[in-house]
């Protein structure tokens, strides 16, 4: 089971909203469980060099089923995790990316960038509570 166009488009357009209802501007990608864009927003005025961590914050939480918030304990010097941030192309491990799920199976994930790494998990749980 995956991700439709059209959830992603909805998830994009709540996640665009809470942005712009904590005044920030940022950079939103969708992926369906495999981890392959279905859906990407970039809002005017949005850092260009937060298009690549909010793709690779959305293939983090697909490929790990989980948030990057919750990996970023795990990550840390002498953790279990620890630099695996290498591995797969490339991963970011700190918040703003968030597991999609329906009825507990994960089918894709958002990954948002361009403000605090806090402000960012803020935005993609807006559009992660659209499912």
């Amino acid at each position: 089971m995956n991700i439709t166009l059209s959830e992603a488009e909805q998830i994009v357009a709540a996640a665009k909203q809470k942005a712009a209802d904590i005044n920030t501007k940022m950079d939103i990608c969708v992926v369906d469980s495999g981890a392959n864009l279905v859906a990407f927003a970039r809002m005017d005025g949005a850092w260009i060099g937060s298009v690549d961590i909010a793709i690779k914050k959305a293939r983090t939480a697909a490929w790990f089923m989980m948030d990057t918030k919750s990996l970023s304990p795990l990550v840390q010097p002498g953790e279990s995790l620890f630099q695996i941030e290498a591995s797969n192309g490339g991963l970011i491990t700190f918040p703003g990316g968030v597991a999609l799920k329906r009825d507990g199976e994960v089918i894709g994930a958002i990954g948002v960038s361009g403000s605090t790494v806090e402000d960012d998990h803020t935005v993609a749980t807006a559009g992660a509570s659209v499912l």
